[in-house]
């Protein structure tokens, strides 16, 4: 008899099994390798507490946090033509789009939604960077314009959280006609006299920054966002210059006038409340006076609008 095989190891086994610990209980800080409870990060959404790191958050989640009492409809996507072009490369589209669905339990990457902040009714769109690196085809497309025919048809402002590794490669010049096809929607919210909101998040790059996502009445950005059309990398081989330190995070773009405020994730809501309060002239808080901006939420610290 093997009295430690017997007896020893089912005891160790039980009580430290790696099996049964679960995969997500601690996230590491990617700036500062700190250790994180996941559900204390979760309810910070998912803000490091002690860094200020903004991590990634899917579309739900972010909805959940973002309306009043995490309450929200969800409008359903348009249908639209899946391969048009029968693309293939390593894996076939069709595929691509298969596994991308059953990972996020999306249709495409956009998601509209209903809802109110601060007893405010507004339309929402989010773009999920799980869902192809949140790449701008043709079903997304659709959706973006289904949000802002939405939100014209209710009289709503409509507020945007831009995502995205730009257009999908697997759907090519037909990807690159929705930057057409999403700018016309975004001047008919404005022709409606109707407020938009854009929120820049990690990372918004390529034909998103091109398009929508540039058009604004106001654009925000989470801090430490990339923020830019082409990649650093691939400017500086073009260039043949070192770029400067942070550029295209939002803190950079923000000192050189590309972008309004950077605003934490958790003053989000009620910076955008207030904005849209005034854009829209409604009664605002006594804190706010109408004719001044609400200040930006940099790096923790509050400082006036330039």
């Amino acid at each position: 008899m093997n009295w430690i095989t017997n007896y020893v190891r089912p005891k160790i086994n039980s009580m430290l099994g790696r099996r049964d610990m679960p995969e997500n209980l601690w996230i590491k800080d990617p700036e500062t390798g700190e250790m994180v409870f996941h559900k204390d990060l979760e309810s910070n959404q998912f803000v490091i507490p002690s860094s200020g790191h903004h991590m990634k958050i899917s579309a739900k989640e972010r909805l959940r946090f973002f309306f009043d009492d995490g309450k929200f409809e969800q409008l359903e996507n348009p249908k639209v033509a899946i391969d048009p072009l029968k693309f293939r490369d390593e894996k076939r589209y069709t595929d691509r789009l298969k596994d991308a669905r059953t990972k996020t339990g999306m249709d495409d990457a956009i998601v509209n939604a209903l809802g109110t902040i601060e007893g405010l009714p507004i339309v929402v769109t989010v773009q999920d960077f799980a869902f192809m690196g949140g790449s701008l085809g043709m079903a997304a497309g659709e959706a973006i314009i289904r949000g802002f025919e939405t939100a014209v048809e209710k009289k709503r402002p409509l507020v945007l959280f831009a995502a995205s590794g730009g257009a999908r490669m697997q759907e090519g010049i037909l990807s690159l006609m929705q930057l057409a096809r999403t700018t016309v929607a975004v001047d008919r919210l404005k022709e409606a006299g109707l407020p938009y909101v854009v929120v820049l998040t990690n990372p918004t790059t390529g034909g998103v920054t091109a398009s929508y996502a540039m058009l604004g009445d106001v654009h925000i950005a989470e801090p430490g966002a990339l923020i830019g059309f082409a990649g650093p990398r691939v400017i500086e081989q073009t260039i043949r210059q070192t770029l400067p330190e942070g550029f295209q995070r939002s803190e950079y773009l923000m000192e050189h006038g590309m972008v309004d405020m950077v605003v934490s994730r958790l003053e989000l809501k009620q910076t955008i409340a207030r904005l849209l309060k005034i854009l829209l002239k409604t009664p605002v808080s006594d804190a706010i006076e109408p004719e001044i901006m609400p200040p930006a939420v940099v790096s923790g610290e509050m400082r006036p609008h330039l």
